[in-house]
């Protein structure tokens, strides 16, 4: 179980180095957990099963993560409380952005399945 944290971690170390030295505008842990994504299609089959225990471990305690963000939040609401109407904004415009185009890349995934049509003759 300790190698599979200490190859999470990696990821995530390749993938911060990656964004710093080739300057890229996405954070170093997405292109860490595109790099884990990479080597599991190429290891190819189901992911070991202390991967998913790892990773289990990590989503349950995930509330914990949230603590410096809210401890951030709390020293800058001077800030926070100055630009509230752009950050609502910024909330409910990307909110908005993600259902849209979530909705659009399911109906395109389910014509490009044929998922429509099985669907539309179970009907009938």
């Amino acid at each position: 179980m300790l190698f599979f944290v200490t190859l999470l971690l990696l990821c995530q170390l390749i993938g911060e180095a990656a964004v710093r030295l080739i300057d890229l505008p996405v954070p170093g842990p997405v292109v860490g957990m595109a790099l884990l994504f990479l080597g599991l299609l190429i290891r190819g089959g189901e992911p070991p099963e202390e991967l998913g225990q790892v990773a289990g471990g990590l989503l349950n305690n995930l509330a914990l993560l949230f603590v410096p963000a809210g401890v951030g939040v709390m020293l800058h609401l001077d800030l926070v409380r100055a630009e509230w109407w752009p950050i609502l904004a910024a909330l409910i415009g990307s909110a908005v952005l993600t259902v849209t185009v979530t909705a659009l890349l399911l109906s395109l995934t389910a014509r490009l399945t044929g998922a429509e049509a099985r669907q539309e003759e179970r009907k009938e």
